[in-house]
């Protein structure tokens, strides 16, 4: 888990911890996702696919997009990842969810009932 000084949103000028669930690199694209907590204590899911493969989506190989879920809906979450009540979701997201599993968790909360609030942004 790392810390990190945020430069927008919210967060500007406090320590976040930053958990990476995906770093790929195939060829000219590369996709990554990182999980972190917010002041209001949301989970902010933050994304970014670069490359040719965002062609569907962009036109200038660049794809980013947020999930966010609010603070009062993680119990609900961590229901679904199997994870005791009260855990640390970010230290849950990075030992089960990171890597291969990052797609599966992806899915699993697109299909699941919690409420998201999502941001996208393609060039």
């Amino acid at each position: 888990m790392t810390c990190e000084r945020r430069r927008s949103g919210r967060v500007e000028g406090t320590l976040v911890k930053k958990v990476a669930l995906r770093a790929e690199v195939e060829g000219r694209d590369s996709r990554n996702l990182w999980a972190y907590l917010d002041d209001a204590g949301a989970l902010v899911f933050e994304g970014q696919d670069l490359g040719p493969g965002t062609a569907p989506v962009s036109s200038d190989g660049e794809y980013e997009w947020t999930t966010t879920i609010r603070a009062d809906h993680l119990p609900r979450l961590l229901e679904l990842l199997g994870a005791p009540p009260g855990a640390d979701i970010l230290l849950v997201l990075q030992q089960d969810w990171s890597g291969p599993k990052a797609a599966e968790l992806e899915r699993l909360i697109r299909e699941s009932e919690l409420p998201v609030e999502r941001w996208t942004w393609s060039g």
